[in-house]
């Protein structure tokens, strides 16, 4: 049976005074298997909640498949519900195309083949079949087995309800009914939030596999390089929305290229603007009308002249002509996009006093900390680990593995049985998960300015760190997203860089972009940087040293 199309045309929606979507067209055929990439507040979940139906858009209309399935941020069952009630939920299109097919079947074998009535339950038992095809329904329950187990949550008791289980098993739990549904149209918010390594795979691999139509907003970059065919970037560009046919890898260099194109473009315009405002200004008024014979012209000055004024002022005329025409036409300017800028991440780690160095001659060599038979009950157990003055360290593992406890171990927020050495005097920061300030009606910028002291806010303003908008630096931080909260968190450690970083997580909420130009920052200046990501994309590149929990 012929999948359907998702279709939207020049949508418009607003929120908060500013026009989020902005005539935004996408045309998603069965098969394709479209991702949504751009800064923080471009509009990609907006633009799915459009194409679901959860928002009704401005200006524009969608044409969507009768058989849609979005993956909320929560899911439409109470605390009480059981995973029971959502597997049910999730099979009973499944269980209505079987039930039906027997119906029919049945109907069909006490018909007669002479009878009219015959032909059209034949006709409704194909569409059916085809239907029942398409979904895989005689598989149904055998695949919900399957998606829970790929997806980490098939050890979860069937009478679990919702508000026993955690986030992480909720979203894997609300991704699973939809991968068992197998819905003509797939939209998805972030799908891979919450996932392990496996689990990503596993996802990537059921999404690759369906017949119908997948559009997901996603940060994470080997999501979007192994599962996607078309890339839709949102953030601003000459001609509005671009899409890119193929997967992120190939996406990176079109975007480069892109960039570059329209930035030449616009500063040709402008030369061109420039010359051309020469031309009908300054021109016009070296050949203005009552200007005079020179001495040297009086000698048949009339003929030549006049003949002189009319070529000038044709030209005049024509690059008056060609300056409006570029004027009301000429390429935008492109907004300046988001570099993350700072010099170092990390600072040089002092080697003490003079008192200190000759008493412990290896001061300068010794690790900054050491960790030996180190255990955080039910959370963490470390034989031995080790971190230099330069080291840069990637820490790997599951969820739960102890990532999160063993940084805030190093950091010296979390006590811990086993011995811990830390240089005397060490400085650390930790960029946390969870960003929390003391004042949520503070702005950005006073917020990093109280933080830091005038002197670093003076000599690395906020917004010289590429991490913000200039628009959002006003803005209360109870305002920002979970993102540019994250940004300012991590501006505020980077504004007097420690001698040891600790990130967790923290391409967590960051356009693919500035993953990227945060990935080179890490590599590069003095001082000692931990991290832990589950980001598989950072990790296969990875070029510092790895300990995996």
């Amino acid at each position: 049976m012929p999948q359907p199309a998702l279709l939207a045309h020049d949508i418009v929606r607003g929120h908060g005074g500013r026009r989020v979507l902005d005539g935004v067209s996408l045309t998603a055929s069965p098969g394709h298997r479209i991702g949504l990439i751009g800064e923080n507040g471009v509009g990609k979940s907006t633009l799915l909640r459009v194409l679901a139906g959860a928002d009704e858009p401005d200006a524009g209309r969608v044409t969507r498949p009768g058989d849609l399935g979005f993956l909320h941020q929560e899911m439409p069952f109470d605390a009480a519900s059981t995973i029971a009630v959502v597997l049910d939920d999730a099979l009973r299109e499944a269980r209505a195309d079987l039930a039906e097919l027997a119906r029919l079947g049945a109907e069909l074998a006490r018909v007669p083949e002479d009878d009219p009535a015959h032909r059209e339950l034949l006709d409704a038992y194909g569409r059916r079949l085809e239907q029942a095809q398409d979904r895989e329904s005689w598989d149904a329950d055998r695949r919900a087995a399957l998606v829970l187990d790929g997806l980490g949550i098939g050890s979860l008791g069937h009478g679990r309800t919702l508000g026993s289980l955690s986030g992480g098993q909720r979203g894997r739990l609300a991704l699973a009914a939809l991968l068992v549904r197998r819905p003509s149209a797939l939209l998805l918010d972030e799908p891979t939030n919450h996932l392990d390594d496996s689990a990503a795979d596993f996802l990537e691999e059921q999404l690759r596999g369906l017949p119908g139509t997948v559009v997901a907003a996603s940060h994470d970059r080997a999501f979007l390089d192994a599962v996607c065919t078309d890339l839709i970037d949102l953030d601003p560009a000459v001609a509005g929305p671009v899409r890119h046919g193929g997967d992120y890898s190939s996406y990176l260099g079109a975007k480069h290229a892109e960039r570059d194109r329209w930035e030449r473009r616009y500063a040709d315009e402008q030369e061109e603007l420039d010359e051309l405002r020469r031309s009908a200004g300054v021109t016009a008024h070296r050949v203005a009308p009552d200007r005079g014979p020179r001495d040297n012209e009086k000698m048949g000055y009339g003929h030549r002249a006049g003949r002189v004024q009319s070529q000038i002022s044709r030209r005049v005329r024509n690059a008056a002509r060609r300056l409006d025409e570029l004027e009301r036409h000429q390429v935008a300017e492109p907004p300046r996009p988001l570099r993350f800028a700072a010099s170092a991440l990390a600072a040089e780690a002092e080697a003490g006093t003079e008192a200190e160095v000759e008493a412990q001659e290896d001061t300068c060599t010794r690790p900054l900390v050491s960790l030996r038979d180190v255990r955080v009950p039910g959370r963490l157990s470390l034989d031995a680990l080790e971190v230099s003055a330069t080291d840069r360290l990637l820490v790997t593992g599951g969820n739960g593995a102890g990532k999160s406890t063993l940084l805030a171990v190093l950091a010296g927020q979390l006590a811990a049985e086993g011995e811990v050495h830390r240089r005397r005097h060490l400085t650390v920061g930790l960029l946390t998960q969870d960003t929390v300030f003391e004042r949520d009606d503070r702005t950005a910028r006073d917020t990093y300015e109280l933080s830091v002291g005038p002197g670093p806010a003076d000599e690395v303003p906020l917004g010289s760190l590429g991490l913000l908008h200039a628009a959002d630096l006003d803005k209360p931080v109870g305002r920002l997203s979970v993102g540019q909260r994250r940004r300012l968190a991590l501006a505020l450690l980077v504004a007097r860089p420690p001698q040891l970083l600790l990130l967790d997580e923290p391409t967590n909420h960051l356009s693919p972009r500035l993953c990227d130009e945060l990935e080179d920052a890490l590599g590069t200046g003095p001082g000692a940087i931990v991290l832990a990501s589950h980001d598989r994309w950072l990790r296969r590149r990875w070029q510092g040293r790895a300990v995996r929990l």
